[in-house]
């Protein structure tokens, strides 16, 4: 019989909960996989003005149950952001079948938000506080003319020539590792340090389209835009790629390249803490 347990309540979410959850018994937990279309949303996290994605998928919860509290995610994504695998938990007020839990929240979901995988949470599992890595993808389109049917879901460079992927892999090289990566931080970032850990860097391309696939601990906001802005930057011979280490050391944003647009970045994939039994543990790939 699996056991119902409260939840932790700490500060990056006890806030967000209804006061049903506490006259309706200890809710049973519930991890989501979700994948959307971003261009239609102002980003993850729900704000009171606008569209986006949390709202949207506590809006389907709470037509299946009106207690329903907030559905909290592994990470944010902005503005016109994707995502493959946004990881979600969410909180019910009985258990479930994974299947028709998942056929009945995306009955009342948009098409362009999808849950794609149910499965019982263990009590006191959290996305955000137990990722231990993520996989972001950027991906590009290139030529002459811009592609009708990749709009808002691959940035196009338009030029004659392709950019040098073998220069840009080479600057993509330099950012592997622990470092302080502040230049590639935006001003409105509000973490407490720019430390974080990129596990891999690599480029896959096929015709026109490239994907720049980033592996990481965790990442800052606009992070990842604004390295493949650099190393866009590189490839165009405007940034030569062996200054990427000065460029990490400055901590100096304005010695980075330009912010990519948010329509080519995907969350692509997020790994857990291996006793949690939600996916399997990430493993670094072989170099």
């Amino acid at each position: 019989m699996y056991q119902r347990r409260l939840v932790p309540m700490n500060s990056d979410f006890k806030n967000f909960f209804d006061a049903t959850w506490f006259n309706t018994g200890m809710p049973y937990p519930y991890f989501f996989c979700l994948a959307y279309v971003g261009d239609g949303y102002r980003g993850w996290q729900i704000q009171s003005d606008v569209k986006t994605v949390q709202g949207e998928l506590w809006s389907s919860l709470r037509k299946i149950w009106m207690g329903a509290p907030m559905p909290q995610g592994a990470g944010r994504t902005d503005t016109g952001v994707h995502a493959n695998a946004q990881g979600v938990i969410v909180w019910m007020h009985k258990q479930w079948e994974s299947h028709r839990l998942l056929a009945a929240v995306n009955a009342h979901l948009p098409d362009d938000i999808r849950v794609v995988a149910v499965q019982p949470a263990p009590s006191g599992f959290f996305p955000r506080h137990h990722a231990t890595a993520k996989r972001y993808v950027y991906k590009l389109d290139e030529g002459a003319y811009a592609n009708p049917f990749l709009d808002n879901r691959r940035w196009h460079l338009f030029g004659a020539r392709p950019i040098d992927k073998d220069e840009v892999l080479r600057a993509g090289s330099f950012l592997v590792g622990t470092h302080d990566f502040s230049c590639f931080r935006c001003a409105e970032c509000s973490a407490n340090t720019a430390v974080r850990t990129i596990f891999d860097f690599r480029l896959v391309t096929r015709g026109r389209e490239t994907d720049l696939i980033f592996e990481g601990d965790k990442f800052l906001m606009h992070q990842v835009r604004i390295m493949v802005g650099t190393l866009v930057g590189v490839g165009r011979g405007k940034i030569i790629s062996d200054r990427l280490p000065e460029i990490i050391s400055s901590k100096d944003r304005s010695q980075a390249g330009v912010t990519a647009p948010p329509e080519g970045l995907y969350l692509d994939k997020v790994w857990y803490s291996a006793e949690w039994g939600i996916g399997d543990p990430y493993t670094i790939r072989e170099r």
